[in-house]
């Protein structure tokens, strides 16, 4: 299934610094990056149990915010992209060496 995972968190210290650099790392575990604080995840649903139960133990509810968009199986359909950085489809252009 299809994630969309947004998030905004405060970096105005080092520890939200920390936070920051974690949840991305966590998103790009499972997903793409596709604008600085947007992921598209294509996940299992255990992988998505796993991924979000990192993602909420790492946030700060005071002061950062994350948004899960459920976009299902069927996501392609519902997905335009239009202007710079082409998204990248990951079945079709993923090149494996």
């Amino acid at each position: 299934m299809m994630m969309l995972i947004t998030y905004d968190i405060s970096f105005d210290t080092p520890e939200g610094q920390k936070r920051l650099r974690h949840i991305a790392k966590y998103c790009l575990d499972y997903g793409i990056r596709v604008q600085y604080s947007v992921f598209e995840c294509d996940v299992t649903p255990d992988q998505w149990v796993k991924l979000k139960q990192k993602l909420l133990s790492t946030y700060n509810p005071e002061t950062d915010s994350l948004r899960f968009y459920h976009l299902g199986s069927k996501w392609r359909n519902k997905v335009e992209h239009h202007g710079a950085k082409k998204a990248v489809d990951m079945f079709k252009d993923v090149l494996i060496l």
